[in-house]
């Protein structure tokens, strides 16, 4: 049974998208690697990037291109400052030059080397295929596809390394949401507890409030930064950036010092439930902005939907309970990424895949449980809010105008918000025995969905509003 950590659903990285930035970006270090462990790093002369399919589709506004370069620079999204990545780039594309895992460098022309298929490889719609050539004529090519998430595999699964870190053995090995309650109901235990007993068979207690603590701090600096910067995202759709605005408006005079004296602040503010909707959608939007101008984010479970969780977890810190603190914070996340680790079990988190459901869809749900159980929920009602969050995003599209994460991907992320906000107050007032439909079933259909859904609305531009727009205006 896949076992997958907090880690792997929550993963700090750059935007804009997990599956075609962060993916790739991953899939370049891995090849890397590959490289020196068989000897054959010293002999590259030369290499070649093929992308297919979505990431080729919608690759330059995803940033693809950049991300899979960066990788093979020996750059790390967790680390690099964001800030220097566009003179990077520059620099690369200017001398011709790449050097490769920054130790050796070789030719490289952007404009040839980078070749967007418009074909699909067969196991996934995000592949991509790293070509290099060696010194004695020799050429040696690798296959990766970005499944979501951030979450990089080989068609073959052949890795060792990967299997390993798949199917470690959990205590409470679970796979669907029933499997989930059962190991609540037998232990008697919440859903975040359980989370807790399995990281533990992984790392030691320090380590994993040391790595919770590192999620929430790029959380809460990516909304930071989003109230704090205004003007025009990048990217040609001349997109305002709104979070600035609307936060101005809420904060007042209040003075404070970054970021974490910010959150005593908006503590202080008069809200009222107006109020609260613009906090809310203020969060999500803030977050979603920094991550379209290649800033430093949390995949939750994908940079496409990284507002919905901080948001979320922002409103309660905010609004219902101002003495939260980090065993708050690590609650929500726990529950919230074994949730996200349902759905991509037995559907997917890829919106190449399923569409838009799959990541603000999920999402939602990760936050509509998360609240829900720190609100004082069972673990039943805390799936019932997650199954009704995902209830109302079933059949969502993604179809990205100019395939950039702008519109209408960024205000999705207040609409999640919203709605795992709703979904969790409907599940705490409601009764679960009356229950029509599990979470274990919305799984299913929203699976079902994403297969039926035409390719159309999978993260390609070929249909929806991406068509529809007239780019000339824009």
């Amino acid at each position: 049974m896949e076992s997958i950590s907090v880690f792997d659903m929550l993963k700090i990285g750059v935007g804009p998208s997990s599956s075609h930035t962060l993916g790739p970006w991953r899939a370049g270090q891995r090849w890397i690697e590959k490289l020196k462990n068989e000897n054959n790093f010293d002999q590259v002369e030369k290499i070649k990037i093929d992308l297919y399919g979505s990431l080729s589709l919608t690759g330059i506004g995803h940033a693809t291109d950049i991300a899979s370069v960066l990788g093979l620079s020996g750059y790390d999204p967790v680390t690099m400052p964001t800030e220097i990545i566009d003179r990077e780039i520059e620099k690369i594309k200017t001398e011709n030059k790449l050097n490769l895992n920054g130790e050796k460098e070789i030719l490289f022309d952007w404009k040839k080397d980078i070749v967007f298929h418009q074909d699909f490889l067969d196991f996934h719609p995000n592949g991509m295929r790293f070509v290099a050539t060696l010194s004695s004529g020799k050429t040696l090519e690798e296959e990766y596809f970005s499944i979501g998430g951030g979450f990089v595999v080989q068609e073959e699964r052949e890795n060792s390394k990967e299997k390993e870190e798949l199917f470690k053995e959990f205590p409470h090995p679970v796979q669907t949401g029933e499997e989930l309650l059962e190991h609540c109901r037998k232990y008697n235990l919440k859903i975040s507890e359980v989370v807790w007993e399995n990281e533990l068979a992984l790392r030691e207690a320090a380590e994993i409030d040391k790595g919770i603590k590192a999620i929430w701090q790029v959380m809460l600096e990516s909304m930071y930064e989003g109230c704090h910067t205004k003007g025009i995202l990048p990217g040609g759709l001349n997109v305002t950036r709104r979070a600035y605005g609307i936060h101005e408006k809420l904060i007042g005079d209040k003075a404070y010092n970054p970021p974490e004296e910010w959150i005593e602040s908006i503590k202080k503010t008069d809200k009222k439930f107006r109020s609260i909707l613009k906090w809310v959608s203020c969060f999500a939007l803030a977050v979603n902005e920094v991550n379209a101008s290649l800033g430093r984010v949390v995949t939750s479970p994908t940079n496409g939907s990284a507002g919905v969780i901080p948001a979320v977890l922002m409103y309660y810190q905010v609004i219902e309970n101002h003495n939260a603190g980090f065993e708050e914070i690590k609650q929500f996340l726990m529950t919230a990424s074994e949730i996200g680790s349902i759905f991509k079990k037995n559907a997917t988190i890829s919106a190449a895949m399923g569409g838009c459901q799959a990541e603000i869809g999920v999402s939602s749900s990760m936050a509509a449980g998360a609240l829900t159980e720190l609100s004082g929920g069972t673990p039943e009602q805390v799936l019932m809010a997650a199954e009704i969050a995902m209830e109302h995003h079933l059949g969502l599209t993604c179809d990205p105008i100019k395939g950039l994460v702008q519109i209408p991907c960024i205000e999705r992320n207040t609409m999640g918000a919203i709605k795992a906000i709703n979904a969790a107050e409907l599940a705490l007032n409601g009764d679960v025995t009356a229950a029509r439909v599990t979470l274990d079933e919305v799984v299913k259909t929203m699976w079902d969905t994403a297969k039926d859904m035409s390719s159309k609305y999978k993260e390609t531009s070929e249909g929806g509003l991406a068509v529809r727009v007239n780019l000339t205006d824009c």
